[in-house]
């Protein structure tokens, strides 16, 4: 098997292909009354939520082949949606996944708006984000709140070094919970939100 082979089947069972096939999951069960329903994230309906994941997506192939966020402008701004949200959201996750599976992707270098960071590292954030997403989602639509445990442990081991992260402006506080509680439980503390399964 070549090595191209080789990081394309990774590439498939990676977390990040995971967290993808998890939130689109949850996608896909908005019914047409509950794009305007609100989710955990403070002002965010359940299609902001859903317009910001799949406006992150798009950013993906442009980033791994050198762009900056300069470059990129002010492109994927706004409501990228249109009018067909699930299409569009799909698109996007299949382009971006596709980029990532390219040999090589995670040795790349990326800039972000704070600095230059590994293809691995920039994959793992994008991970992280979709996991704590799925779940803002489900809470909004009522469903498949229980996260993939593999997910949870992957996005927990990353978050927790972090320390409180409400300086960023992007997470509420974290939410004191007990030294017992579940991963998933103590992940979502971790993000400012309480779980309430």
């Amino acid at each position: 098997m070549t090595r191209h082979r080789q990081d394309q089947n990774q590439g498939a069972n990676t977390p990040y292909a995971e967290a993808l096939a998890a939130f689109g999951e949850r996608v896909r069960l908005i019914a047409p009354e509950q794009w305007d329903s609100p989710t955990p994230c403070a002002d965010w309906s359940v299609r902001d939520l859903v317009n910001h994941l799949t406006g992150e997506q798009l950013w993906v192939p442009e980033l791994l082949m050198g762009a900056t966020i300069a470059e990129v402008g002010a492109r994927f701004d706004g409501d990228v949606l249109g009018e067909d949200p699930l299409g569009t959201w799909t698109a996007a996750a299949t382009a971006a996944e596709h980029a990532f599976s390219v040999p090589g992707a995670a040795e790349l270098t990326v800039h972000l708006s704070f600095g230059d960071v590994s293809g691995q590292y920039y994959r793992d954030q994008l991970t992280t984000d979709l996991v704590i997403h799925s779940w803002d989602l489900a809470e909004g639509v009522g469903r498949l709140t229980r996260l993939p445990a593999g997910l949870v442990g992957f996005a927990l081991e990353r978050m927790s070094g972090y320390g409180d992260l409400s300086g960023s402006g992007l997470f509420d506080a974290p939410v004191a919970v007990p030294e017992d509680a579940d991963p998933q439980t103590r992940l979502l503390a971790v993000a400012g939100r309480r779980d309430r399964g």
